[in-house]
C-alpha cells in the first residue's frame, strides 16, 4: 500500500491476531552508511511504538519475527549484537509492558542463546506470566517447520507408548502442540522492505491469514504504517475456500 495512501481504520474490526515479519534493518543501515547493528537498534525502537500501538487499538496477540532459525548462519559479530540488543529492550522496556498488563511469550528455543540473554528472558515471562493484556509473543530461533515437527514427535511419542490411536489424530492435536496453542490463527501476516515471502513464519497457522506486504523498511515502519496495514487487511473479504 502507499503512504499517501487514504483509508479508514474500523476500531470494531481490529485483527485479534497480527503476526510481522520485521524485515529491512540492513537495507536501512545501508542506506545510511551504518553498519548493520545500527539498523537493528533503529529497529528495537520501531518496535516499541508498535507494541504500543497494538495494545490501544485492541489487539490480543501480537507476533513478531525476531530471529530465525536460519539467522544463525549470519557473521557472529551481528547475531552477537542482536542478543545485546535482546538484553537491552528487555531491560528498557521490561517495567512498562508490565505496567501496562502485557504479556510475554517466547515461540523458539530460547536455551541456545546465550546466557545473559535467556536470564533476561526469563525475567520478563517471570514478571508478566500473570498478566491478562496483550499477548507479545517474541520469535526467537524459531522455525515454522521447527515447530510443526515438535508437535509432530510429540503425538508420535504418544502414538508408541499406546496412549493414542492414529486413527484418532487431528489438526487441532497438532495445533494444540505448537507454540500458538490456545490462541486464534494470525488473521493477518505483514512482512516489510518488499519481500514477498513467508520465510518459514508459521507455516500452520498461516494457513487462512491474509498477506499486507509494504515496501516500508522495518525501521521506518510507523504506528501509521502499521494501522494503514491493518485498514488494508480489513478491505479484504475472507472467503476460507467459500464463495
Amino acid at each position: 500500500m502507499e503512504n499517501n495512501a487514504t483509508y479508514q481504520l474500523d476500531r470494531e474490526r481490529i485483527p485479534q491476531h497480527v503476526a510481522i515479519v520485521m524485515d529491512g534493518n540492513g537495507r536501512w543501515a545501508k542506506l545510511r552508511g551504518k553498519p548493520r547493528l545500527f539498523g537493528h537498534n533503529a529497529g528495537m525502537e520501531a518496535l516499541k511504538e508498535i507494541v504500543k500501538r497494538s495494545d490501544v487499538l485492541g489487539v490480543k496477540y501480537l507476533t513478531v519475527y525476531a530471529f530465525s532459525t536460519e539467522n544463525w548462519k549470519r557473521p557472529i559479530e551481528e547475531v552477537s549484537g542482536i542478543f545485546k540488543l535482546l538484553i537491552v529492550y528487555m531491560e528498557r522496556e521490561l517495567d512498562e509492558l508490565h505496567a501496562n498488563n502485557v504479556k510475554v511469550n517466547i515461540f523458539g528455543d530460547y536455551s541456545k542463546l546465550p546466557k545473559a540473554s535467556i536470564d533476561a528472558l526469563e525475567t520478563a515471562l517471570n514478571k508478566t506470566k500473570n498478566n491478562t493484556g496483550l499477548v507479545f509473543n517474541i520469535a526467537l530461533n524459531y522455525g515454522g517447520r521447527d515447530e510443526i515437527m515438535r508437535s509432530v514427535r510429540r503425538l508420535a511419542a504418544d502414538v508408541r507408548d499406546g496412549k493414542l490411536d492414529p486413527e484418532e489424530l487431528t489438526e487441532d492435536m497438532l495445533g494444540a502442540g505448537l507454540y500458538t496453542g490456545g490462541m486464534v490463527d494470525p488473521e493477518v501476516i505483514i512482512r516489510t522492505s518488499g519481500e514477498l515471502r513467508l520465510s518459514n513464519f508459521l507455516l500452520w497457522q498461516s494457513a487462512y491469514s491474509e498477506f499486507v506486504f509494504t515496501d516500508v523498511l522495518w525501521p521506518d515502519f510507523t504506528p501509521e504504517e502499521y494501522e494503514r496495514c491493518i485498514a488494508e487487511f480489513q478491505g479484504r473479504k475472507r472467503r476460507y475456500g467459500g464463495v
